[in-house]
């Protein structure tokens, strides 16, 4: 931990010469924080002579084998957003890293996604995300991407690097080779509704949005923005809601039954809704119905998503969780939601 934040550190005083003669003992880092990738943010201490600029975001990017896009489209969409003031502004991309501004606030925690006024903020913030169109997108949606680049990835860590493994989680390894078969993509193709794609962010969980102490929203992560059905980024906001940790028993923690239903999705596709403007409250009305009901029909998708996006990371984990079991619960909720619908065909 302590050599990454090493190398965060000096790759930042190399770029701004206000850093160059300032010691690491100058600045409070934060430890590493993410999944395929990690950032860490970086504040200076009380200066006489202020900073520029005075904090940070690292994110590292080398070694993130699991990127839906590649490096160019990625570097030119987070540019982008950076431009329509969607992400932060971005002082400097390679393929190692990026070192963006730094967001005074806090990253929002499940229970804040109860509270109307910050779905109507987010809201406000997927609209905008969503009239964007940066250039060199694949025009595959996001989940024929994902199966494509993902299941490799899958496959390498349940069959040949399933000897990692302690034994009880080589038997969970075996059953989750069905989560990369052809079977599996159709009922995953199956869930997802007709409609055009529009870009999207993707990963809308409450980890990847901000609150600024000014009371701004703010969205985060933006490494799987592609095209997919706009629903998604409502449907998928409340997945990690359901998340137990520190359960009793191995491998302690849960999903447990979600607290969230038609009201959060209301007022979030209401506010969403307001952004537009509509000829009649009857064609306002049709689609609101419309992204009710996919954002209902696309919800077992991040179970499926956020069980594909574990495996890979389950050989080298960040963080301090069993990522095998995780991704079996994930995936077995995505089954059983799929049978529930559709019945076993």
């Amino acid at each position: 931990m302590d050599s990454m934040k090493s190398v965060a550190f000096e790759t930042c005083q190399s770029l701004f010469p206000d850093w160059a003669s300032l010691s690491i003992s100058d600045f409070d880092l934060d430890d590493p924080k993410g999944f395929s990738s990690f950032t860490i943010g970086i504040r200076s201490k009380t200066f006489v002579q202020p900073l520029l600029p005075p904090a940070v975001l690292y994110r590292r990017l080398e070694g993130k084998e699991n990127a839906i896009l590649n490096f160019e489209t990625e570097k030119q969409v987070f540019l982008a957003l950076g431009t329509n003031n969607i992400a932060a502004h971005c002082y400097h991309y390679d393929r190692t890293c990026r070192i963006e501004a730094f967001y005074r606030g806090r990253t929002l925690q499940a229970e804040d996604l109860f509270e109307p006024e910050n779905l109507r903020k987010i809201a406000d913030q997927l609209y905008r995300l969503h009239q964007l169109r940066p250039p060199n997108l694949p025009q595959e949606m996001f989940f024929d991407v994902l199966f494509d680049k993902w299941g490799q990835l899958a496959k390498s860590v349940l069959e040949d690097g399933i000897d990692a493994f302690p034994p009880e989680e080589q038997e969970l390894c075996e059953e989750l080779r069905e989560i990369y078969s052809p079977e599996t993509f159709s009922k995953v193709r199956r869930c997802i509704p007709d409609g055009d794609l529009t870009f999207c962010h993707n990963d809308t969980y409450h980890g990847n949005i901000m609150k600024l102490d000014s009371g701004e929203i703010k969205l985060l992560d933006f490494e799987f923005s592609c095209l997919n059905n706009k629903a998604y980024d409502f449907s998928n906001l409340f997945a990690e809601t359901v998340m137990r940790h520190q359960q009793p028993e191995h491998p302690y923690f849960r999903i447990a039954e979600p607290e969230f239903g038609d009201r959060e999705f209301t007022t979030l596709i209401g506010a969403y809704l307001d952004n537009a403007e509509f000829v009649s409250s009857d064609e306002r009305e049709s689609e609101f119905q419309k992204l009710l009901q996919n954002t209902q029909d696309l919800l077992p998708l991040s179970d499926f998503k956020y069980a594909m996006a574990a495996l890979p990371l389950a050989v080298e984990p960040i963080q301090n969780i069993r990522f095998i079991p995780y991704a079996h619960q994930r995936f077995a909720k995505f089954l059983n939601a799929y049978e529930r619908r559709f019945g076993s065909t």
